[in-house]
């Protein structure tokens, strides 16, 4: 099912999501709606907050190159990596990346992120994996991981960028 995406800057979006503990149907069924929320929005990864679930879950499916325009065919549901309670345990380098967000439509800058991470994670059974990554995979985990922790990419602007940002934001909503 389709869930609707918190817009910025809904004050959900900054909330600390708490730990998954139970492994059960209820999360599976959360896992594939994020994955059907997040090709219907032509997203790559997708935070549990960011449909209101203050869950410690997130998804990430890079495209694959295909002459479909179906998303379902560039996104194959069997190449999502379905992240739970993640954790941080190695970040190194540094690296710059022009982000979006589901959660703040249209709207793209460049960030300053980790050019290498190794996460510790567990999948939809509970199955614990460790995941090294140094391309773009580390930036996406690193944009999703930040969700969880009630934070959102423009956080990361510097000031100036920041406030060009908020003021053109204010702007835009007003007219929707």
């Amino acid at each position: 099912m389709v869930r609707d995406i918190l817009i910025y800057p809904d004050k959900r979006l900054k909330e600390v999501s708490r730990p998954v503990e139970r492994f059960d149907e209820e999360l599976h069924t959360l896992l594939d709606d994020m994955y059907e929320t997040m090709v219907t929005r032509n997203g790559v990864g997708l935070a549990a907050i960011q449909i209101g679930v203050p869950l410690r879950a997130l998804i990430i499916n890079v495209p694959v190159e295909t002459d479909s325009d179906d998303p379902r065919v560039q996104q194959p549901k069997e190449n999502t990596l379905e992240v739970i309670n993640p954790v941080l345990l190695e970040a190194d380098g540094k690296t710059r990346y022009q982000e979006g967000c589901l959660s703040v439509p249209g709207y793209f800058e460049e960030v300053d992120r980790y050019r290498e991470v190794r996460i510790e994670y567990q999948d939809r059974h509970g199955k614990k994996f460790i995941l090294e990554d140094d391309d773009f995979l580390a930036i996406a985990v690193q944009h999703e991981m930040d969700h969880l922790d009630g934070k959102i990419f423009v956080e990361k602007l510097s000031i100036l960028k920041r406030k060009k940002f908020e003021k053109e934001w204010k702007k835009r909503q007003k007219k929707s």
